[in-house]
């Protein structure tokens, strides 16, 4: 199959192009039986003998990156696009409810040369370059369609002070943030809009899918997948786009691959759950990127209705943080980054053989029950994770936490005891044999003491917040490492082109997001997921558009 010259494409060409051609920018339809070109042909025993469905580009995952390839390929690249989404309704990812801030970089070259900084060598310099060049376009790509967004010098997070993680690196003063109004949700509910526009079909529930490859030419030439109780069969004619998401809700492979676990403080997508690190594997991909993460620490309460973490915020300071054994370990009104505030929590103990902040404990009193909502109030401005507003109900949107605490204490979430002896007791039952009696009443005490001096010499807490734990009984929850996503997945070239082990692209197979994000040793990017999306989904569609349909009856290049 003859690949066309790869050039900057502009909607013109393309759309010109494809009035030439008669293709159209509708959606997919659902056929049945093989190419016109190859009907009197025998099917080779690897391929379909009929195809369900058949479209030029195939996108795989109904997120922010599947958003922008989606929109590409179909408005720029004038095909036919279909997308596959595991969830039952509407889709989203993680894109649909975080914060909305994309990277605006002011200086190409400063740009790709904060990205080598914080990278360590492990992110090609094709890579940066062509991140950095593309995203400078991330503005004019968000007013084309319609976002209402300003451009900022600081992220949310850091109250508009610095919009990256590393800002004394080479560079870093080439980055600036776009902040969409109404975050992720406004941002996810204006696009969608602009796909139905478009006729892009998305086919929904779908699960279990399988790449299907030429043997010879290595080709990705559509899928399998199980929907709507059948096997179906999906040509792609000219590629397939993963933009499937992180493995956040796959404890095997965090526990394989990332360097903390268990890493349960993963607040977002729970259908994020890695099923495309199998599906490339299977077809000869290259992995990358494997232990890199995005988060801080957040409760989870291992709860079979709501698998996600929860945020949690006391209202009042009468708490403190201890870790496995009962020991204070930290400043716990010192703020901590969302995105690598993880890295605390390496931290491994010989002595115990494990990671002894894993999970850390907020203990708080009957002072701070009293004082209010423990946990998120769907009804605020500001609402991320699954408890934003507009998810429905059916991809399992958390209600939001009682107003007077009881009813997360009646489901088991917080552990509670008049005692300390009692309360230790309840914290074994999520951390058998760790959490010590007399460990933690002497950190209980200590830190009480500090508060009756007003100075808090182990950890210097301000002295404004020093509020003892003195009013029992007391309650417990548990903290652990994660946030946004994961950042592993298939290795990627600077066209998005998904590579094998020999470093080559795998024909017609492309990737965009968090499945096999370019950020690689830290995340640096302030806003970086959003933009990976953007940056990747656009070079990956176009250059998948520029293919010819495997099916024309050329050799493949």
């Amino acid at each position: 199959m003859r690949q066309q010259e790869a050039t900057d494409v502009s909607r013109r060409s393309f759309l010109k192009g494809a009035a030439v051609a008669g293709a159209s920018l509708v959606a997919t339809s659902a056929l049945a039986g093989c190419a016109a070109g190859q009907a009197e042909e025998e099917t080779p025993d690897w391929m379909p003998e009929a195809w369900d469905y058949e479209t030029d580009v195939l996108v795989i995952g109904y997120g922010g990156a599947g958003m922008w390839t989606a929109l590409t390929a179909a408005d720029e690249g004038g095909s036919e696009v279909l997308i596959l989404e595991k969830a039952p309704v509407r889709g989203g990812g993680n894109s649909a409810i975080n914060l909305g801030e994309f990277t605006i970089p002011v200086d190409e070259q400063g740009c790709a040369r904060y990205i080598k900084s914080f990278s360590r060598g492990l992110t090609p310099d094709t890579m940066a370059d062509a991140w950095a060049k593309e995203a400078m376009r991330n503005g004019e790509y968000a007013t084309k369609w319609g976002l209402p967004w300003q451009q900022n010098e600081g992220t949310l997070a850091s109250r508009y002070t610095e919009s990256c993680e590393y800002p004394f690196l080479p560079g870093a003063d080439s980055m600036e943030i776009g902040a969409i109004e109404g975050y992720g949700m406004n941002f996810w509910d204006i696009m969608d809009a602009h796909r139905q526009e478009l006729g892009i079909e998305v086919l929904f529930s779908v699960e279990n899918e399988e790449l299907i490859q030429n043997p010879d030419t290595k080709e990705i030439l559509g899928c399998y997948a199980d929907y709507e109780g059948k096997r179906i069969a999906i040509k792609a004619r000219k590629a397939t786009m993963m933009t499937i998401g992180g493995f956040e809700f796959n404890e095997e492979l965090k526990n394989e691959y990332l360097k903390v676990y268990p890493a349960l403080g993963f607040y977002g997508w729970p259908y994020n759950t890695g099923d495309g690190i199998r599906m490339v594997q299977a077809v000869g991909a290259q992995l990358w990127h494997m232990n890199c993460m995005i988060g801080g620490a957040n409760p989870n309460f291992q709860d079979e209705q709501y698998p996600y973490a929860i945020q949690l915020s006391p209202k009042t300071d009468n708490f403190i943080w201890v870790d496995r054994t009962g020991k204070r370990w930290r400043n716990e009104k010192a703020s901590s980054s969302p995105h690598v505030g993880w890295h605390q929590y390496l931290a491994f103990d010989d002595g115990i053989c494990d990671f002894p902040l894993i999970p850390t404990w907020a203990i708080i009193d009957q002072t701070a029950f009293d004082a209010g909502r423990l946990g998120p109030d769907p009804s605020a401005k500001l609402a991320r994770g699954m408890y934003a507003p507009t998810l429905p109900d059916e991809v399992g949107r958390y209600p939001g936490w009682s107003e007077d605490n009881k009813a997360e204490l009646e489901r088991g979430w917080l552990k509670t005891s008049d005692t300390v002896e009692g309360l230790v007791e309840q914290m074994r039952q999520v951390d058998p044999d760790m959490m010590d009696a007399e460990t933690l009443r002497a950190s209980i005490d200590r830190y009480n003491a500090h508060c009756a001096a007003g100075d808090d010499p182990d950890f210097n807490r301000p002295a404004e917040s020093l509020l003892p734990l003195d009013n029992p009984p007391y309650y417990a929850w548990p903290i652990y490492p994660g946030g946004c996503s994961t950042l592993g997945g298939p290795k990627k070239n600077e066209n998005a082109q998904v590579l094998d082990v020999n470093d080559e692209p795998i024909p017609r197979l492309y990737a965009a997001g968090c499945f096999g994000n370019f950020a690689a040793h830290t995340y640096g990017i302030s806003g970086g997921n959003n933009a990976e999306n953007m940056v990747w989904g656009r070079i990956g569609a176009r250059h998948a558009c520029t293919l010819d349909p495997w099916d024309a009856g050329t050799a493949s290049s």
